[in-house]
Order: structure tokens, then sequence, then C-alpha cells
């Protein structure tokens, strides 16, 4: 007679919950884990899932808090977009892992020291509850954004749609391509920015960003983002922008930067000076979720 496999009983499979916070910066929202306290391996479909706002949690990207793997540093910073994909940076994001980290105990520090895919950032929570983030000093070389050129032009054409647009490509640790914009609220972002995300002058995708000059010390952004969409706020695409504008000699540091979302304010000193971004950082509420296998 054959013999049966048994049934296994569900502890013996137990389901795999993971606890983790909402937090968002001016609406651009995330799913912030601690992986330092708990077991935590994600997976691109895992992500996907923790991002969807039907069938999920709901956010634009997920970060996890992870011990450093170098000397000198506090933490390590991983990032993941909505579709699964892992990143090299994210502004906003950086603002919430500090807030996190503190809230949580994880540290007594205001100001630390974290490991990204990029290199290393500095965020602080200010004495106000916003949070600075020395971003680093910002890449306008092509080659190592990445973006394909003959040129090293600050201004570059790039055709979308059958037309040529001038672009500054700059990376804050990610690919950004930045134009000048008459009026963000009319801007191609929904048509243009999947287009421009994948355009293969851009070997590793991009984060399209559309600023509108308000005066010399004031912008209003938007910013289609890779792997996300159009989000309420981009801290890596302020920067970009603000960046591309002070280059350009269109506006002075330091710059209010107007998102979906809210505000931000840069300050950037010039080639081979750090960028750094002020703005809020806010949790929403703790939870746990069971994850699919």
């Amino acid at each position: 007679m054959p013999r049966h496999r048994p049934i296994p009983h569900l502890s013996d499979n137990p389901p795999m919950k993971i606890r983790f916070t909402k937090m968002h910066g001016l609406g651009n929202d995330f799913v912030v884990i601690d992986a330092i306290n708990q077991p935590v391996e994600l997976t691109a479909a895992q992500a996907r899932f923790l991002a969807d706002r039907r069938f999920g949690v709901g956010c634009d990207q997920i970060l996890i808090v992870e011990r450093p793997t170098q000397p000198g540093v506090d933490f390590r910073y991983r990032i993941f977009n909505a579709d699964g994909s892992e990143v090299e940076q994210c502004g906003n994001g950086a603002r919430c892992f500090v807030r996190f980290v503190v809230d949580a105990h994880l540290t007594e520090k205001q100001e630390i020291r974290v490991e990204t895919k990029s290199g290393i950032i500095a965020p602080r929570l200010e004495g106000n509850g916003e949070v600075t983030v020395d971003m680093g000093a910002p890449i306008l070389e092509p080659a190592r954004v990445p973006f394909i050129s003959d040129s090293a032009e600050l201004i570059q054409p790039l055709a979308v749609d059958g037309r040529d647009y001038a672009i500054t490509a700059v990376s804050m640790g990610n690919p950004h391509a930045v134009q000048v914009v008459d009026n963000v609220d009319t801007a191609p972002v929904e048509t243009h920015g999947p287009i421009i995300e994948r355009h293969p002058r851009f070997p590793a995708r991009v984060n399209a960003g559309f600023m509108q000059i308000v005066d010399r010390h004031a912008i209003r952004l938007r910013v289609f983002e890779r792997g996300s969409g159009e989000t309420l706020a981009c801290g890596t695409g302020a920067c970009a922008a603000v960046v591309t504008g002070i280059a350009r000699g269109l506006i002075d540091s330091p710059v209010r930067v107007e998102t979906r979302g809210g505000y931000l304010s840069i300050a950037w000193q010039g080639p081979g000076t750090p960028v750094m971004m002020t703005g809020p950082a806010v949790a929403v509420f703790d939870s746990e979720i069971e994850l699919p296998k």
C-alpha cells in the first residue's frame, strides 16, 4: 500500500510577517522596515505587493534599515521602488530614514552616517523636527550619470516623441533628466515622463524632472520617478533641479522648491560642494503584514 505524505501543520510553514512603519516626506510615501531586529529578505514580488495600494500597504518606495557593512557608518539603507527594482538613492526617504531610527531608538544620535548603494549620506534631525541631508556633490559628467552623449555640454538635446527637448543630465546618486518648462501644471509629465524614463540614452533609466522658474530663489517641480511614476515629491529630483538651475545661471542658492506635496529647501554652493536638502519627515502609523511566499 503506498504511503501518504503527511499533511503539514500550519506551524511547519508559518506565515512570514513583518513589522513596518508607514511614513512620508511631502506625500512621497514609504514603507520603512527594521531589518536589524527582525529577519527580512524581500523578493521583488514581495516589494511590489507591499507597494500595491489595493492589495498591500501602498507606497512609492520601500526602505530597509540594516546594520552597516563598513566601518565609520551607523546604518545601511536599501531602497526598492514600487516596481520591485532596487535603486541607489532617495532624498525624501533619507529624511524619513533618520526620523525612523531616532523614533525607534535604534540610535541616540541626531546626525548619522548612512551607507547607500551610491555612497555615504549624512542626514541630521533638526530641533524643529525637520531633517537636513548632506546629499553629496552632484555629478554632471554624462558618462557618470549615466547618459550617452558625445558632448559634455550642460544643456543637451533629447529626442522625445519626434521633437528635441533641452535637458540637463544630473546624478544625485541616481540619474535625473531635468528640463525647464513654462508651467509645471501643463507640462507633459504623464505622457513624456514614461518615454524619458526609458529613453535609450539613459542606460540605467532616469527620473524625469520638469522645473518651472518662479524667481531667483524659488522653483516649482514635478518628477516622473524611475520605477514609481509621478510622485508628490522627489528629494533627489529637487536637488537635481536646483543644481541644474544654478549651473545654468537661472537661480541662486538657497532655493525653495515647491512640489505637489509641499516645500523643500535646497542649498548648493557650486561644483565640488555638497547639496544640502531640508524638509519634513512624518510617521503615519505602525503595523505588521503577512507577506506572500
